[in-house]
């Protein structure tokens, strides 16, 4: 590998942003609790998720998945396999939250920009017609719901796979990847003893 090539590669590392790490317990702080969901529902006029309903439903999905397996996977595949399932509803879930999140903070953004007497591009709607504030809360409102439907599907996955393995759900951590140029390094210097 050239000195070009790299000083690419290295700045393309540093440039790639890191993903969030995924857990469960991050998608809960991001998601509605079940009071903000109860006011959101009845502020907003929209139907309440039956989170119990949802939750039960993707864990009965998940335990009738790893049965119809029978024998055909060992207990390594098996982890595995679940593994990724449950990674992604609750990635699904971490989504879907962060996003519920910024909606919150735009509409709140939006709402004490019309407080503001001094900007003619805050000004209200003409009547009979929706704000852009009033449009961002209700989209808001509507992710909360979303959300909070995705949140009870997580729980449902990861109560499943605790079933199925025995062991809480984690997020993969995949190893650190070192570079062809660090392993030749730490084998040359390995030859010295």
């Amino acid at each position: 590998m050239t000195k070009t090539e790299s000083k690419t590669a290295a700045a393309a590392k540093r440039n790639k942003q890191a993903r969030p790490a995924i857990s469960f317990e991050a998608a809960k702080l991001l998601c509605p609790t079940d009071q903000i969901a109860e006011k959101v529902s009845a502020s907003f006029g929209l139907t309440m998720p039956e989170y119990e309903t949802i939750r039960d439903a993707h864990e009965q999905l998940l335990r009738k998945a790893w049965l119809s397996f029978d024998d055909a996977l060992s207990e390594k595949a098996t982890a595995m396999h679940f593994q990724r399932i449950v990674g992604a509803f609750v990635s699904s879930a971490q989504g879907a939250g962060n996003f519920y999140s910024d909606k919150v903070s735009e509409a709140r953004n939006l709402t004490s920009a019309l407080a503001n007497d001094h900007g003619d591009e805050d000004r209200d709607a003409p009547a009979g017609f929706e704000s852009k504030a009033i449009r961002a809360r209700k989209f808001a409102a509507e992710m909360a719901m979303q959300s909070y439907a995705m949140l009870a599907a997580a729980e449902g996955a990861v109560n499943a796979y605790k079933e199925i393995t025995g062991e809480a759900w984690k997020a993969f951590v995949a190893p650190n990847e070192q570079s062809v140029e660090r392993r030749s390094a730490a084998a040359e210097l390995s030859a010295f003893g």
